[in-house]
């Protein structure tokens, strides 16, 4: 018997018997669903998944006065007490002991000019005291000689030993020395006064400190020529610049339709653009009695209450004109930010903080208002970049993205 060919038995389930069996075929709907619940998935993660828009803030440093502040004005650290140093003598600088940033005392000479004509002119005044002198004793001696024989003339005269012509001689040689005395007492102030002169010439090529204070600027070397108004080419008059630290203040101008803002001893607030961290107290001196038509404005001048020793003269300042005095205990800086940058989360005040790319949620201690600001006490510091307005489904540690520069 042949072997029977299974691969050609086949089930036929509900057809005729030999008839085709048909493919099953989806439906085009079920196709075109499946695809869309598979696109939306992969967009709802992705949106779970990218980076959340934010807009940063930077967390800064403000003082308690600021809420007080009734105007600002700008200016410059002056030396009310300043000096361009010079001599009255010409000559040629012969020696300077000083240089800028020197401190010196009042009196003390801090150049000399060549002075050798002058010392010999003085040496020859005093040989002309000396002169004058020994002229004096000399007519002292005649005047002493000359009463001697006044005395023994009259003696004579009155026994009758000398004729009354001889007596006459003894009187007017006597008259004559008494002149003389007078004369050369005159002559010895004559010669103290030229001694006097040559001191005073020699004085003056002495150059001192008119008082205490710092050497700001060099305006001489060794060798130039000094005359006292620099009218010769290539000549100096001043040969240095000096000013008095202690008597710096700030000159700044006040627009004349905010005098009214302004009075005399009004507490102010300095800030140096070199120190921009610290604020100096200091006090409305006084309004200069005229206003500057080309700016409209009045001059006026803060006293420092007290000087630090990094204040130096044209320093750029900014002064701020309070309506009161600060308290010893409001006169630090405080950390502050913009409100909107704190959010309540659970009840509690939070921040969120820009560390790389996410927002990192930190509980903070909020305190008042310091003018637009707020200020946190704790949690945060200056430097510090901040979410601004954090929407509500910004969560801890979530990724951010930050508007491009």
């Amino acid at each position: 018997m042949a072997e029977a060919d299974l691969s050609k038995l086949r089930i036929n389930r509900g057809g005729s018997p030999g008839a085709p069996v048909p493919r099953r075929r989806l439906r085009p709907w079920l196709i075109g669903a499946v695809i869309i619940a598979a696109l939306a998935v992969a967009y709802g993660v992705r949106s779970m998944n990218a980076p959340l828009a934010v807009e940063p803030a930077t967390v800064s440093s403000a003082y308690p006065s600021l809420a007080f502040v009734q105007l600002n004005a700008t200016g410059y650290v002056v030396a009310q007490r300043k000096a361009a140093v010079a001599s009255k003598a010409t000559g040629r600088l012969e020696w300077l002991g000083v240089r800028e940033g020197s401190r010196v005392r009042r009196g003390e000479v801090i150049a000399r000019l060549e002075n050798r004509d002058v010392t010999a002119a003085m040496d020859q005044a005093a040989a002309s005291v000396k002169v004058a002198q020994a002229n004096l004793e000399q007519g002292e001696a005649e005047l002493n000689e000359a009463e001697r024989s006044l005395r023994r003339s009259r003696e004579l005269l009155a026994k009758n030993f000398v004729s009354q012509a001889a007596h006459d001689g003894a009187v007017a040689r006597y008259e004559k020395a008494s002149a003389g005395i007078s004369g050369f007492k005159a002559a010895i102030g004559v010669a103290q006064a030229n001694h006097r002169a040559a001191q005073i010439a020699i004085d003056q090529t002495l150059i001192s400190a008119p008082f205490d204070g710092v050497v700001l600027t060099k305006n001489a070397n060794v060798g130039d020529v000094i005359t006292p108004f620099s009218s010769a080419p290539g000549s100096q008059a001043a040969v240095v610049t000096m000013a008095d630290m202690s008597t710096l203040e700030v000159e700044a101008d006040v627009s004349e339709s905010n005098l009214g803002k302004v009075t005399s001893g009004q507490p102010c607030e300095i800030q140096l653009d070199a120190l921009p961290e610290v604020r100096f107290r200091g006090r409305l001196l006084r309004l200069v009695p005229t206003v500057d038509r080309t700016k409209a404005t009045v001059m006026a001048k803060i006293r420092f209450e007290q000087l630090d020793p990094r204040i130096l003269p044209e320093m750029s300042a900014k002064v701020a004109f309070l309506s009161q005095e600060m308290p010893e205990g409001e006169r630090s800086a405080r950390t502050v930010v913009q409100p909107p940058a704190v959010v309540q989360r659970g009840g509690r005040s939070v921040m969120f903080v820009i560390r790389d790319d996410k927002a990192v949620q930190v509980e903070v201690e909020t305190g008042v208002r310091i003018g637009e600001l707020l200020e946190i006490r704790s949690g945060v510091k200056p430097g510090d970049r901040v979410v601004l307005r954090p929407p509500d489904k910004l969560h801890d540690g979530a990724r951010i993205s930050l508007p491009a520069k």
